[in-house]
């Protein structure tokens, strides 16, 4: 049975439910579901990579990677309503939820669409690049996730990544380094860390 968060089609059976979250400075009621990542509620990374993030003067979209049901890619369409914000996930259920919380919330500087990492995501020149990457789905689709992003990003553009410490921080560090020339640890907290690189030319 498919009912791990980055299926394509969860089997688990649906049991929606509403969560609350202030997420910089504004309230959100997020529906939910089984079978989506962090379904009770936002988890302590995304929450850290919301607050973390830092606008650049990059003209640009910006991209959430594996956006779930929307936590991360919403509250930056909210923060930055001049800017469209392009949301990606493998997860069906997930990609449905995304859209009607983006309805509910009056948030139509987005554009929510099924991507297997970025292989479905034809715009280029992104300002930033966010993601809580599927670390369940394995090291090889976190790092595919890491060097995608590159190519897709404007110059001086930013990739924005948070992960745990224990669970490959320092190898996706690594990576990124290796990729972009540089990677910085940007914030950490209670164990995670938001890693960031910049697309130098």
């Amino acid at each position: 049975m498919t009912n791990h968060y980055y299926s394509r089609t969860p089997e688990v059976e649906s049991d929606p439910q509403k969560i609350e979250a202030v997420l910089r400075d504004f309230k959100f009621r997020l529906k939910t579901d089984q079978g989506v990542f962090s379904k009770n509620e936002i988890d302590f990374g995304s929450r850290l990579l919301i607050d973390s993030f830092a606008e650049n003067e990059i003209e640009g979209p910006l991209l959430d990677v594996g956006c779930g049901y929307g936590p991360v890619g919403l509250a930056m369409a909210k923060a930055f309503p001049e800017r469209t914000i392009h949301m990606v996930d493998v997860n069906e259920r997930a990609l449905g939820l995304a859209k009607e919380n983006a309805d509910v919330h009056k948030l139509s500087n987005v554009s929510i669409y099924e991507s297997s990492c970025l292989t479905n995501v034809n715009e280029m020149g992104f300002s930033a690049v966010l993601t809580n990457p599927p670390i369940r789905a394995g090291k090889e689709v976190v790092h595919e996730i890491l060097e995608d992003s590159y190519n897709h990003l404007a110059v001086g553009g930013e990739l924005w990544v948070v992960i745990q410490k224990k669970q490959g921080a320092s190898s996706a560090q690594k990576k990124m380094a290796d990729v972009y020339g540089n990677a910085e640890v940007a914030a950490k907290k209670k164990g995670y860390q938001i890693l960031k690189s910049v697309k130098e030319n």
